[in-house]
């Protein structure tokens, strides 16, 4: 009888075997395991890591959150964490912002990613960004993005703050960078970036808040597909890529429509991470059930 004990060749063999299906993708998941909510996953070729959920703080514009009061808006984000959430997503133009320093106090700062954006072209950007990681006690920030670019000159309006922002990253006060689009214009500008790291896009497959070729913020969308095709484009330059609005902006009230997009959104091979913005400790559950089951196949 052939002995149970596994031989050094057969060991290193196996390894190897391991070793070179990681080595395709990140986020690779080997077959004896599965994918949840709540893993860690790489984000492009950044390189950081964040959970593959993350809790939005400003739905509409942060007054839902806002509506809990700091003491529901803390026991909120603490939830979160106690379920595996590591990304915490805010802006400075959210009306929570004030309140994450005191919610995420205590969270092991290695631990969760933090992930905040700046509006407009503030006329001293670099006081910006060190006014919000006094607001949120922290050292460093593991993303900064271009918050909300609408047309396809952002680049070109908002070089001020871009420059802040990379001048930021030097000195170790942003770990990575990026934009948050809110029309077909900018994100194709986004997509072919190489100043952009990081893309958070708004995708659900209803449409529903979605990118148009309007350049405005809040004009709506009518088909994913021209997202889909940036998204593909954002991935071949090896960007992060976080979906936002799966729940189109909180509209989709209907449970059915919930499953069709968070089942959508993780079967895009192209997508890192999501963020949800949530209310309550019942959204973030069925989040992360509808999520693990999306996963599970």
């Amino acid at each position: 009888m052939r002995s149970a004990r596994i031989t050094r060749r057969e060991f290193l063999a196996g390894s190897a075997t391991l070793s070179a299906v990681a080595a395709l993708s990140p986020n690779a998941v080997f077959a004896a395991g599965k994918r949840t909510a709540t893993d860690t996953v790489v984000l492009g070729k950044t390189g950081l890591k964040l959970s593959r959920l993350g809790i939005g703080l400003g739905s509409n514009s942060g007054n839902v959150q806002f509506g809990l009061g700091q003491e529901g808006f803390n026991k909120l984000v603490r939830y979160a964490f106690d379920q595996g959430i590591r990304y915490f997503d805010c802006a400075q133009s959210y009306k929570t912002f004030q309140w994450l320093g005191e919610a995420i106090k205590g969270f092991p700062r290695d631990e969760i990613f933090l992930l905040s954006k700046i509006g407009g072209n503030p006329e001293k950007p670099a006081e910006v960004i060190d006014r919000q990681l006094r607001i949120l006690k922290t050292d460093h920030l593991d993303c900064m993005l271009v918050h909300c670019a609408v047309t396809a000159t952002w680049t070109q309006e908002r070089s001020r703050l871009m420059e802040a922002i990379d001048d930021a990253k030097a000195k170790g006060k942003i770990r990575t960078k990026g934009v948050s689009c809110h029309s077909l214009p900018a994100l194709r500008v986004a997509a072919r970036s190489d100043w952009v790291e990081v893309n958070l896009v708004r995708v659900n497959p209803q449409a529903k808040h979605t990118d148009s070729e309007t350049p405005k913020w809040d004009a709506p969308g009518t088909v994913i597909e021209p997202v889909l095709e940036q998204l593909a484009t954002m991935k071949q330059n090896r960007h992060g890529i976080i979906g936002m609005k799966l729940i189109g902006d909180g509209d989709f009230k209907d449970p059915v429509d919930r499953e069709k997009a968070i089942r959508f959104a993780m079967s895009r091979p192209e997508i890192d991470a999501v963020t949800i913005g949530f209310k309550s400790p019942a959204e973030i559950d069925e989040a992360i059930q509808r999520m693990n089951n999306a996963l599970a196949g």
